[in-house]
């Protein structure tokens, strides 16, 4: 449970958010499409709350261990109609507080042979394709996903998915936990690929703010 002053912040930003008709590569920023109960002629649009919304990543060492990180808080919002079974998802992620525990590591990471974010602060995911099951409940988002300025094709399933009222913000709450994969290589991301793996698994854990009527 998140503290007031943290709640208080979180619901600053989902009247802070810029609108935006178009978004490309690299100034995408956040969305996660998220809701249930939409209405048939228009999306509910959710803001990200900034204190239960993070990205952990993992790799392979040596095809024995795995090696993880954590990158957020992440910023977006997302806009979702189950009734037209339609959505938009669009998120913007900072990169210089990677942290894996390593300080090595990290210094590695946020350097021109990792994430490079003094040239690229920041990856985005935009996904203008959505899933939903036959209770209007989100289970994958299909977009694409851009790191170092290179932009591939990303999707994430929903391990678990729900809405609930949350007693803080007294506002409808969606959230849940999404897996996806990617190729860091595709990224220009090879340092060490002797002995730590291309495959890159993400957990994104996810929640949003319903926005105010």
């Amino acid at each position: 449970m998140v503290g007031l002053s943290a709640s208080a912040s979180a619901l600053r930003l989902v009247g802070s958010w810029p609108s935006r008709a178009g978004i490309g590569a690299p100034h995408l920023w956040v969305a996660f499409a998220l809701g249930l109960g939409a209405s048939p002629l228009a999306a509910q649009t959710y803001t990200f709350d900034p204190t239960h919304t993070f990205v952990h990543f993992e790799v392979l060492h040596f095809d024995a261990a795995t090696l993880r990180g954590r990158l957020g808080p992440l910023q977006g919002r997302a806009e979702l109609n189950p009734t037209a079974r339609s959505g938009r998802i669009e998120v913007q992620i900072p990169l210089e507080p990677v942290s894996t525990g390593l300080p090595v590591l990290d210094a590695l990471l946020r350097g021109p042979q990792g994430f490079d974010v003094q040239t690229h602060p920041n990856a985005y995911f935009v996904a203008p394709t959505v899933d939903y099951d036959k209770q209007g409940r989100l289970t994958a988002v299909h977009g694409e996903f851009t790191l170092r300025g290179i932009s591939r094709p990303l999707s994430l399933r929903a391990e678990r998915f729900r809405c609930y009222t949350n007693p803080l913000f007294r506002r409808e709450v969606c959230g849940g936990d999404f897996v996806g994969e990617f190729r860091r290589s595709e990224f220009g991301v090879d340092h060490s690929l002797a002995f730590v793996s291309d495959r890159v698994v993400l957990r994104i854990q996810v929640e949003g703010i319903r926005a105010a009527e």
